[in-house]
């Protein structure tokens, strides 16, 4: 039987589980009191503003009802503002508040820094030829 340390999608997860785990602790480092996940549902709806609940799950790789508890705190922690959609009571307007904003915009060197690190040695060539890689695994994988 093969050795886990020896499959390539144990080394992607576990790569993408540390990357996750370094770039949580310099955030914390850095005085930010928000999660990685937070940041991507932030992110995600500063991108494209009016994306619904559902979509936004989509985007950041979480389910309906991890994305409402992520959202809750983000609105608890004034990032985000929960308002009934007019046309469809069963969805909410999302809206980035001013802290969101401001907390995005200071996060975003950290950010830049924790890949700069992750990425050392990883030349442009290397990270294009990875990203040709990853979308041919991901084509693959799709019906």
């Amino acid at each position: 039987m093969e050795n886990l340390n020896n499959i390539l999608f144990y080394t992607l997860e576990r790569s993408i589980k540390t990357y996750r785990q370094f770039a949580q602790q310099e955030l914390v480092k850095h005085g930010f009191n928000i999660t990685i996940d937070q940041w991507l549902v932030l992110k995600a709806l500063n991108d494209d503003p009016k994306q619904t609940q559902q979509q936004i799950a989509a985007t950041v790789f979480k389910d309906y009802a991890s994305v409402t508890r992520i959202i809750d705190l983000l609105v608890k922690k004034d990032y985000l503002t929960r308002t009934l959609h007019a046309d469809d009571r069963r969805r909410f307007n999302l809206v980035l508040t001013e802290n969101a904003i401001k907390i995005l915009a200071l996060m975003q060197p950290v950010i830049n820094k924790n890949r700069e690190t992750a990425l050392a040695g990883i030349n442009e060539q290397h990270a294009t030829e990875l990203r040709r890689i990853l979308k041919t695994i991901i084509k693959n994988c799709q019906p």
